[in-house]
């Protein structure tokens, strides 16, 4: 099968760091993707990257030209979009954000999210309340670090990460979550230190993914995520004729 993962910025390193994470967590019959968008924030902090991250997303996907996916994984924590895509595309979409919550809530009564900056804390309390998971959630907390300047100081990214993580901890979190797809391969040497699972939202999205077309399942159409209906809409500024396209994917 071939999974779809979206970056939610511009950054293409930042997808690169993504993807290797996603490849290490699919099965051997499974093929990773990574999508850039094409404009939007160079990283998503804040409600204004946020809803410009998820248009800049959902055009990336509906003008997808590549081989046919059988489902997309949304790698950005907390940000919007997902509904919309759910509506777009003929495939299983999975939030990391929403992933990770789930499988936190299999392996202990309370989870913690540890993200990057404060700011970010509210959409990612939206997110999770949204999704239906919020109430096991202790805390979300930030390590003060900008998304960027996550891969530039690898140590003090640790640093910062233990400590918030502690305070999670602190607040009754009995597993933690990486709270941003760039701190994908943190968990491995947070848990050994803290003595928690600690929950990859770019892995767990993968593996939900695979075992959704596995299943056989994709998104209702009954009610919330019908298709979008019939009617012209203008996407950005006016472009050269024949630009566009409509979102791929496996047929129905």
């Amino acid at each position: 099968m071939r999974i779809v993962v979206t970056n939610c910025n511009t950054t293409r390193e930042m997808t690169e760091d993504i993807v290797r994470g996603a490849r290490a967590a699919a099965g051997p019959d499974t093929t990773v993707t990574g999508l850039t968008p094409a404009w939007g924030p160079e990283s998503a902090e804040g409600w204004l990257d946020s809803y410009l991250s998820a248009a800049a997303v959902l055009d990336a996907l509906r003008t997808y030209d590549g081989p046919p996916y059988d489902a997309v994984v949304l790698a950005g924590f907390g940000e919007h979009g997902r509904e919309g895509v759910r509506e777009l595309v003929d495939v299983p979409v999975v939030d990391i954000t929403e992933a990770a919550a789930h499988l936190a809530c299999l392996l202990g009564r309370r989870y913690g999210v540890v993200t990057t900056l404060d700011r970010s804390r509210g959409q990612i309390e939206d997110s999770l309340e949204t999704a239906g998971v919020a109430r096991n959630c202790a805390a979300v907390v930030g390590t003060g670090l900008e998304v960027l300047d996550l891969a530039a100081d690898p140590a003090r990214t640790e640093t910062a990460f233990l400590a918030a993580a502690g305070r999670a901890r602190d607040a009754g979190a009995e597993v933690l979550i990486l709270g941003c797809a760039g701190m994908t391969g943190l968990e491995g040497t947070v848990a050994r230190k803290l003595g928690l699972p600690v929950v990859d939202g770019v892995g767990a999205a993968v593996k939900l993914a695979e075992s959704l077309v596995a299943l056989g399942l994709t998104t209702s159409r009954a009610g919330g995520y019908a298709k979008p209906l019939p009617k012209h809409r203008a996407w950005g500024r006016p472009t050269a004729p024949g630009r566009g396209g409509t979102a791929q994917g496996r047929q129905s």
